[in-house]
């Protein structure tokens, strides 16, 4: 089975062969959350307002547009994904219009479909493959998982984070295996090995 994918790297666009995104996983617990935080490669700032860039975007779409679509933002480091169903183009044009007048966002991608809106049916089926995809990100020791974040409308699965290119490659050849997976489209910022060993924090000093 052959998976499209698609890589967005600031300007950069290319057409590749399959691969995802995670989000900072909050389970259970202070610790759990002190981990994400710490895992995570946006800064605490940049968390903060896309959280909040998230919930308004939710909110005045729905204000604006109501049951007439199904629409999705999904914010990492400022720039906002916008994924999901809408009847026509003017509405297409709107959503977007709406998302790109929130504060803090610098960017966008405008990745809505002109269809009629999934089913319930559908939208749980993209959960539980989004959740198949973190389970298996975190299953590989040798990536931090925190550091993507993850959506899927419709089997196609969306890549935001910060990762080396061979962090990219690995993430790759383990979501390509999952069953479910249509598409694939990464939005990544590309680190060297020294970007990543600059954000990774400090041995412990050893006592003599």
């Amino acid at each position: 089975m052959k998976f499209g994918v698609s890589l967005v790297c600031g300007a950069l666009v290319l057409q590749l062969v399959g691969c995802i995104a995670v989000p900072a996983l909050m389970v259970g617990g202070g610790m759990a959350m002190g981990t994400a935080i710490a895992t995570d490669r946006r800064t605490p700032g940049a968390v903060i307002e896309d959280r909040g860039i998230e919930t308004k975007a939710a909110l005045r779409i729905r204000e604006a547009l109501g049951d007439a679509v199904h629409v999705s933002v999904s914010s990492y480091n400022r720039s906002a994904l916008i994924t999901g169903e809408v009847p026509d183009d003017k509405r297409k044009a709107e959503v977007e219009k709406i998302v790109q007048g929130l504060e803090n966002v610098q960017k966008t991608l405008n990745e809505l479909a002109i269809m009629d809106n999934t089913s319930t049916t559908a939208r749980l089926q993209d959960g539980i493959l989004t959740s198949r995809i973190r389970a298996a990100l975190i299953d590989e020791k040798t990536l931090v998982a925190n550091a993507f974040k993850v959506s899927t409308e419709r089997g196609v699965v969306y890549i935001q984070g910060r990762a080396t290119p061979r962090e990219i490659a690995l993430m790759t050849e383990i979501v390509s295996s999952l069953n479910g997976v249509t598409r694939v489209v990464r939005i990544v910022d590309v680190l060297t090995e020294e970007d990543l060993s600059g954000m990774l924090p400090a041995p412990p000093v050893l006592p003599k």
